[in-house]
Formats: C-alpha cells, sequence, structure tokens
C-alpha cells in the first residue's frame, strides 16, 4: 500500500486523504481514489496495448503538461505504454507499479 501511495502522490500530485492498511482514499482536484489492498496477489493484467485496455474502463486525468508528467511517472517507476496525438488531444498511456492502465489527456484547445 505504502508503494503504491508514494506512486500516486510522486506521479501525479495526489494527496493522500485517508490511510489505512487496507484502504487508501487519495484526491487530485475534485477526483477522489481508492486504492485497496490486494492481500498479498497480483492485480490481474488484461489485454493491452500502446492504446490502453481492450476491455474495460481506464481511470483518465487531465494533464496541461504532458511532457513534464511523462518524466514524473517514469520517474516513479511507472511504465509508459504509448502516446500519441489524435484529432481530439494528445494522449499518454501508462501503467502503475501494480500494472493498472491509466492515462493522461490534453484535449485540443485545453492548454
Amino acid at each position: 500500500m505504502n508503494r503504491a501511495v508514494q506512486f500516486y502522490q510522486n506521479a501525479l500530485g495526489m494527496t493522500k486523504m485517508y490511510g489505512h492498511e487496507y484502504w487508501t482514499t487519495l484526491s487530485v482536484g475534485n477526483l477522489n481514489l481508492g486504492l485497496h489492498w490486494t492481500e498479498g496477489e497480483e492485480v490481474t493484467s488484461t489485454p493491452r496495448d500502446s492504446h490502453g485496455q481492450k476491455s474495460g474502463g481506464t481511470l483518465t486525468f487531465y494533464s496541461d503538461d504532458i511532457n513534464g508528467d511523462r518524466k514524473r511517472i517514469e520517474s516513479a517507476g511507472g511504465k509508459i505504454l504509448g502516446e500519441a496525438e489524435q484529432p481530439w488531444g494528445h494522449m499518454l498511456v501508462f501503467e502503475d507499479l501494480d500494472g493498472n492502465v491509466l492515462k493522461l489527456m490534453n484535449p485540443i484547445g485545453s492548454s
């Protein structure tokens, strides 16, 4: 749990709101993220590629500095899966330390 909390604080600037060995709540902007203890089990992997997961939902954060955020994610131990300019904006796809897939997005016209 401590390792995951450190990642989200260092990589995404999240603030720890509540902490326990089994559950932690982190906050950024108006979003709260809950981290649940896996009881020592690995997080189940889903099919993924440079665009993200092939199924299920993906938490996507707004970024006004994807290059800077990319450096923080890598420095915190995150793995970059892909990055692309799309007609709707700039997207960075990455994994946290436990293999959860997340995205950063800077929509066209937002910066």
